[in-house]
């Protein structure tokens, strides 16, 4: 709730004019309100009417500049038609004071030229009336009761306007950097959930098919059953230990070592990275996916995120190799100059049989290439599905 005399209320404007109109009416009271032109025979109550007339002016300062400024003028035109009294002209100040400060740009523009002309006008009717260049002081007293309120105005309003226009510049900063606040916190959730979706997804599919085929299939011998469950704990315990580590190093984002899992640490999900894809190529065998692997070219070290990017391209490709194929896949990683190039070929079951699967791990993999400047594409080709990464290792000045 604003105070009674708070800044910008109209209380305050209606008080303002209270006490400015309080003032002149002291001043005649006491007589102590001289007449620039004296006249005998004008009676003192004429004044007032002017008087009130530019108190009322003050109070509509805020509320209807140009109003304010109309009355106050033919106020203070009323006043010196009768002789000019002094308290009514320096309300009068206020008056011009107010417009320049509350009135639209285009008034106070208005206000500072007919001052200036003013000025100018009576310091030259001064002198040919009097004959004297002491008449200069007629338009000395135009600059001190119009040009000075009006310059002091408009330098208040420049002011304001310029700290208004800072505060709408601070606001818009501040708007700026909640929106990439916002927009880092939903690009670090998305890698979050591709991170997580890739760091489980193969050991949860080789799971979900070994117990599906121990369930369907009736009969199984005792050394099948058990190579089934093998493969499954393996697999459970790979990736519960993996997200764990995830977790862990999530909660501890400073600390650079891996929590310990069954006694143990396990170093891939931190170290994944493309020359570690014989030991995936090994985990996607065990779950039953036979994998036939070439390399084309040297191998050598990758920058950091294309490495990553390759291990989980290659690890995902597989998995769903795993999930829609038909037991069988190709993969060839291909180092060049400038880019390392993964692709992953299997054939599909035609039945469309298989795991489910959410379409999230080809939105993952085209998000990791883009990301690097990359290109990627999947899809059939030849009668198989194939998975094509290229990544730049390198970046041209």
């Amino acid at each position: 709730m604003r105070p009674w005399l708070g800044s910008g209320t109209l209380r305050r404007d209606l008080a303002l004019a209270g006490a400015s109109l309080a003032g002149g009416l002291v001043l005649w009271t006491l007589g102590w309100q001289p007449q620039i032109r004296p006249h005998p025979d004008v009676p003192p109550a004429l004044f007032l009417p002017p008087l009130l007339a530019m108190c009322v002016a003050v109070g509509l300062r805020r509320v209807a500049p140009r109003t304010s400024l109309a009355v106050g003028t033919g106020a203070v035109v009323v006043d010196i038609a009768l002789g000019g009294s002094l308290g009514t002209i320096l309300i009068y100040t206020q008056v011009l004071y107010d417009a320049c400060v509350y009135g639209p740009p285009r008034l106070w523009r208005w206000l500072l030229r007919v001052t200036i002309g003013l000025s100018l006008v009576g310091a030259v009717v001064g002198v040919l009336l009097s004959d004297q260049w002491s008449g200069v002081a007629v338009g000395v007293l135009v600059v001190l009761v119009g040009l000075l309120p009006v310059l002091t105005g408009i330098s208040v309003r420049q002011y304001r306007d310029q700290a208004a226009a800072e505060r709408a510049r601070a606001e818009q900063t501040a708007r700026l950097v909640e929106l990439d606040r916002r927009q880092a916190v939903s690009a670090e959730r998305a890698r979050m959930a591709r991170e997580l979706h890739d760091l489980v997804a193969n050991h949860l599919s080789a799971v979900a098919i070994h117990a599906t085929a121990a369930l369907s299939v009736p009969g199984l011998e005792r050394g099948q059953v058990e190579s089934a469950l093998r493969v499954i704990r393996e697999s459970s315990v790979q990736g519960l230990a993996e997200m764990r580590q995830m977790i862990g190093l999530l909660r501890e984002p400073g600390s650079g070592g891996a929590p310990a899992v069954d006694g143990g640490a396990l170093p891939e999900a931190v170290t994944a990275r493309l020359s570690e894809a014989d030991r995936l190529v090994e985990r996607i065998r065990a779950a039953g996916l036979a994998v036939r692997v070439h390399t084309d070219g040297t191998p050598g070290p990758l920058p950091v995120g294309v490495d990553l990017a390759a291990y989980r391209i290659v690890q995902e490709s597989l998995t769903n190799a795993l999930k829609h194929g038909t037991g069988e896949a190709e993969l060839t990683i291909a180092y060049r100059p400038a880019e390392v190039v993964v692709t992953v070929e299997n054939p599909v079951r035609r039945s469309g049989a298989g795991l489910p699967g959410a379409g999230a791990g080809l939105i993952g993999m085209r998000e990791r290439a883009t990301l690097l400047a990359g290109r990627f594409s999947a899809g059939p080709h030849d009668g198989r599905w194939q998975v094509r990464a290229t990544l730049p290792t390198r970046v041209d000045g």
